[in-house]
């Protein structure tokens, strides 16, 4: 039990939920979790510092009623602490322990798919020409939908595009 009481001190709470990177309901779970087992080893400790032996003769020496004293003692030294049965607790700790790992899973399959994105997105800028030397063609590959706005265009007898003017100015001066 001291090993388990000295792992447990030794938890950084801070530090598993930065390394982890657990946000929303997992990092909410994590922190009520970590506000019991606070509450619990507080009251472990206040109830461990209290005096544990009850001194009769104590008693007997202040009261007058010496038979009251004797019948608590002799109750005090026939009682049989309760054991209760912890396994519904401990069926809450697992259902508790298997939703944060199914959480910590969906994180982590976001987590790798973002990353996976980035990774494409990383390559598609290292891998990618200038513009100035794209061509026309290799433009209108990559969008076809500039190809078929010109031709709209171009089919109504428009030969300008709108707004053009007006943000290039017109350079027919020229």
């Amino acid at each position: 039990m001291a090993v388990g009481r000295s792992a447990a001190l030794k938890v950084d709470w801070a530090k598993i939920s930065t390394s982890l990177g657990l946000k929303g309901q997992t990092a909410a779970s994590l922190q009520a979790f970590k506000k019991r087992n606070d509450d619990a080893r507080r009251k472990l400790q206040m109830l461990s510092e209290q005096a544990q032996e009850v001194n009769f003769q104590h008693y007997r020496s202040i009261l007058k009623n010496q038979s009251v004293v004797d019948e608590i003692e002799t109750h005090f030294k026939d009682f049989k602490p309760a054991t209760y049965d912890v396994g519904r607790q401990i069926k809450a700790i697992e259902a508790f322990e298997g939703q944060a790992i199914r959480n910590a899973e969906i994180t982590k399959g976001k987590v790798d798919e973002e990353l996976r994105d980035l990774e494409k997105t990383l390559r598609n800028i290292e891998t990618a020409r200038p513009f100035e030397d794209l061509t026309v063609d290799e433009v209108a590959a990559a969008r076809p939908d500039i190809d078929e706005r010109t031709a709209q265009l171009v089919s109504k007898g428009r030969w300008h595009v709108p707004g053009y003017k007006e943000k290039f100015g017109d350079l027919s001066l020229l």
